[in-house]
């Protein structure tokens, strides 16, 4: 290679790096934002993680190491607060995709108002949190006029106070009816996604319903299955609002995020620590994130002609 040709390749190399920040310039102050917003104050927590912190009454913020971390295990609170976050949140995301998967499969056949059915059924999903829990809360669990306890003392029983009896199983209740239509959603387009000429072929062939479902449909859900199951594990392990509106924390209800909340600006003002169960909450969502996107990135690659 000749200097001259050697020249002309540094230039060109120069001349595509500068036009690739070209390209990038314009994302910078988005970047920049989503740094400032999101990084930063993880950063931050991460460090108050490591010391002891409260400002009821005011102290001097400490360096103690991993003293709250190794707390975590002997803190029965905490453990139950873990419990509840796993209980809720596998209960939540199953009943959820069972539920899903049900309605997705009835909406896979062409009938009429089939789309006004849709979207009916979508609407839950749509509602904020805040609204949804008051909505359960006041109108369906109350003793007095809630609309289930109607139904209960018109067939004869006595009415039931859901929320502090079932503390935990009113809030999945709430869950699932608001993430039941992101789950039929997801199975939706994986149901649509069929050849219609296999699920025919195996029609003609004496195939029955039971056995198209269980032999050629449910491995094709496989991945979309799975997909709505680690997604709904990400945003559902994080639950607060409904815990705040419909139970207040109550005993038997309180998971790690609403704990979180107790310890720092919710009372105990416990900066430090709180700060360190947070931290376990986010590298728990991370992991779950990734093998998400592993998932996702999976079944995209699936489906590439």
């Amino acid at each position: 290679m000749t200097a001259a040709t050697a020249d002309r390749a540094k230039l060109l190399a120069k001349r595509n790096r500068l036009e690739a920040w070209k390209r990038r310039l314009p994302l910078l102050p988005a970047l920049l934002f989503t740094i400032v917003v999101t990084q930063v104050p993880f950063v931050l927590s991460l460090w108050y993680s490591f010391t002891e912190w409260r400002i009821n009454p005011p102290s001097p913020r400490t360096f103690i190491g991993v003293d709250n971390y190794t707390g975590l295990v002997s803190n029965s609170f905490f453990r139950d607060a873990a419990f509840t976050t796993i209980f809720m949140t596998v209960a939540s995301v199953l009943l959820s995709l069972l539920l899903g998967t049900g309605l997705a499969l009835l909406l896979d056949r062409d009938f009429f108002g089939r789309g006004l059915a849709r979207t009916l059924l979508i609407t839950p999903f749509l509602i904020m949190p805040v609204v949804a829990g008051l909505v359960w809360k006041t109108q369906m669990f109350n003793s007095s006029f809630g609309v289930l306890n109607w139904i209960l003392e018109t067939l004869g029983f006595d009415s039931i106070e859901f929320v502090s009896r079932w503390p935990a199983g009113s809030i999945i209740v709430v869950l699932v009816w608001q993430w039941m239509p992101f789950m039929m959603l997801i199975v939706l387009a994986g149901l649509q996604g069929q050849d219609p000429s296999v699920l025919e072929a195996a029609r003609v062939d004496g195939a029955s319903s039971f056995s198209i479902f269980g032999q050629i449909t449910l491995p094709q859900l496989r991945p979309y299955l799975e997909l709505g199951t680690l997604l709904g594990t990400i945003y559902l392990i994080q639950v607060f609002d409904h815990v705040e509106v419909i139970t207040g924390g109550g005993p038997g209800s309180t998971n790690i995020p609403y704990f979180v909340f107790q310890r720092s600006i919710g009372g105990g003002w416990r900066f430090g620590e709180a700060s360190a169960f947070s931290i376990v909450v986010v590298v728990a969502s991370i992991v779950i994130a990734n093998l998400g996107l592993r998932v996702l990135s999976n079944l995209l690659e699936g489906e590439a002609p």
